[in-house]
């Protein structure tokens, strides 16, 4: 196999790290003013992420790395034509890390709210615009002969992205929802399932809509039974929320949204980036690549420390993997939100 089919791999590997881990994450940040009653409340739900969520995001910076040095005209190509959308997530993304570090800093209660709201659309402006992002790569951008992208922000709107945008977003609701009847206790917990299963019905048509029509546009044989994979693993995880297996109802959504990002990789290779233009030059993974000199040197290092991060991140999951409730929240903090 070809270094650069191996790094497409390796790549799709990150992105599928990143939003089935980060995809709980976004899903309770905006969940905080749907399932949470008073402020212990969202202290809780915060708590359920508070150890994971900067780690999560490493799976991010990693993608990012990853492509930059095994394929710089990708890289250069999707920053320079998603400039707006990518700079909105990053924003939203910084603000979101400093409103999980600020928030308990002060105990004023509009000091809170403030910053609550700053979780909330942190997290809800990643979890639509990353479907956007991704729908537009798949469907093809207009990128000329020379690797320029020569559209414009609206051209990024179209309905296909939209419907992608939606679907990552509702994906996501249902992920968060279930990692918090997960890891919480009482009343939190029934409320977070009950919204699983109700969130979870417009998931499954929305991701429905958006897998058959990337089928129907770029989809191949391998795709196809991803797709088919990962609707079957979301039913399957609504299923269990209904009998009250957390556990087994949020593996199916971690399945769910794995391999139907694994099947969205599928669909887009070999390209990387295909163009719209009948006079352009997509983006291949043989014409966008490094040489072959660093993909050895980049093997070599992925080798050596991808199982070092995969092993601690596993283990920073296994030390706070109990269940927690409005009880584990310190007195003295939770009068002061009561009052």
């Amino acid at each position: 196999m070809e270094l650069t089919t191996v790094w497409f791999i390796l790549i799709a590997v990150l992105w599928i790290g990143y939003f089935t881990l980060e995809g709980f994450d976004f899903g309770v940040g905006m969940l905080l003013p749907v399932l949470a009653k008073n402020d212990t409340e969202r202290r809780v739900m915060i708590n359920t992420i508070g150890p994971v969520w900067d780690g999560n995001e490493v799976w991010l910076l990693v993608a990012g790395g990853a492509t930059f040095a095994a394929f710089p005209e990708w890289y250069a190509t999707l920053f320079s034509g998603f400039y707006l959308p990518l700079l909105l997530i990053l924003v939203a993304l910084i603000v979101r890390g400093l409103a999980f570090e600020y928030r308990a800093k002060r105990p004023e209660d509009s000091w809170r709210a403030r910053w609550d709201l700053a979780i909330i659309i942190g997290s809800f402006v990643p979890a639509l615009l990353w479907g956007v992002a991704f729908a537009n790569i798949l469907r093809g951008v207009p990128i000329d002969a020379d690797h320029e992208y020569t559209g414009g922000f609206f051209n990024l709107l179209n309905p296909y992205a939209l419907v992608g945008g939606v679907t990552t977003l509702l994906l996501f609701l249902v992920h968060g929802a279930l990692f918090i009847a997960l890891k919480t206790d009482g009343e939190i917990r029934h409320r977070a399932r009950a919204l699983a299963i109700k969130v979870g019905l417009g998931a499954a048509v929305a991701a429905v809509v958006f897998l058959l029509w990337t089928q129907l546009e770029t989809g191949t044989t391998a795709s196809a039974v991803a797709f088919v994979a990962a609707a079957v693993a979301l039913l399957a995880g609504l299923s269990q929320a209904r009998v009250a297996r957390e556990g087994w109802a949020f593996l199916g959504t971690f399945v769910a949204i794995a391999v139907a990002v694994a099947g969205l990789f599928l669909a887009l290779f070999p390209d990387v980036m295909p163009t719209t233009l009948a006079a352009g030059d997509g983006l291949t993974t043989t014409n966008a690549a490094a040489t072959a000199y660093t993909l050895k040197i980049m093997t070599v290092v992925a080798v050596i420390f991808t199982p070092i991060v995969l092993v601690y991140q596993g283990w920073t999951y296994w030390v706070f993997r109990k269940r927690i409730a409005v009880h584990h929240i310190p007195a003295a903090e939770a009068e002061a939100a009561a009052q």
